[in-house]
């Protein structure tokens, strides 16, 4: 029997890549989400499909919780269960704390920590049942050290770092385990917003010389979402040897 995984903020980036893996695999019902790009979103579902997995799509932002508990429902309707939960989605803020508007804050908070706090109450409830499950939250190097003009990215990160933790040890007794992936700079839309001198700054500083690929961020999810349960807790850094 198939399994079934769901990934938020798959229309681009991180979270196509990691569909796309679990396409290739061939085993698995693949569940797509994202905040308001349905056109893109469903470019991906027709490649998840080439593979001949089946896959839903779900649109809309997942920082309100009513949402989450459609996009539950509808995944549950469509494949009658759960295994894996991949929280993706995400954005970012560059500026000067000073500068931000309370509504950029809440966005990023939103965006970033309650979604995954929506979608692991909500998933996790039929993990519990099944008494079995992986979660994996994509969180950066930033929710370790903090980055300049960054804060609010940063503290969401930080808070989906302790949030992993914390929630594994409350998960493992039911066989669940949940692990998060740290990425350092990877080539998506999100970095876009640096100009090529800026980037070749980075790369000097990346003993690897590059930014990541998704592509590479996605087998290391997989691989996560394939060990034993009593790898539990953990934040794993993809990040070039970088920090």
């Amino acid at each position: 029997m198939n399994k079934t995984v769901v990934i938020t903020g798959a229309s681009r980036g991180i979270g196509k890549a990691i569909a796309l893996k679990y396409a290739k695999a061939g085993n698995y019902n693949i569940v797509i989400t994202c905040h308001n790009n349905s056109a893109m979103l469903n470019e991906v579902k027709e490649a998840i499909q080439s593979y001949g997995c089946n896959c839903i799509t779900y649109t809309g932002s997942l920082s309100d919780s009513s949402n989450v508990k459609e996009l539950h429902s509808l995944a549950l309707s469509a494949f009658g269960n759960i295994d894996i939960l991949i929280n993706n989605a995400g954005v970012s803020y560059i500026g000067l704390l000073t500068d931000m508007s309370d509504d950029d804050w809440n966005t990023v908070l939103g965006t970033n920590l309650n979604s995954a706090f929506y979608c692991c109450r909500e998933f996790a409830r039929t993990m519990l049942h099944n008494h079995s499950g992986s979660i994996i939250n994509i969180s950066s190097v930033w929710g370790n050290s903090g980055a300049s003009c960054e804060v609010a990215y940063s503290a969401s990160k930080g808070a989906i770092n302790s949030f992993t933790k914390a929630l594994a040890k409350e998960l493992a007794p039911s066989g669940i385990s949940v692990n998060a992936v740290a990425c350092g700079l990877i080539d998506t839309d999100m970095n876009r917003c640096f100009d090529e001198s800026e980037l070749n700054s980075l790369y000097e500083e990346i003993p690897c010389g590059r930014a990541g690929k998704p592509s590479e961020v996605a087998e290391l999810v997989f691989s996560v979402s394939e060990q034993t349960n009593y790898m539990t807790g953990q934040i794993i850094t993809i990040d070039g040897g970088w920090t």
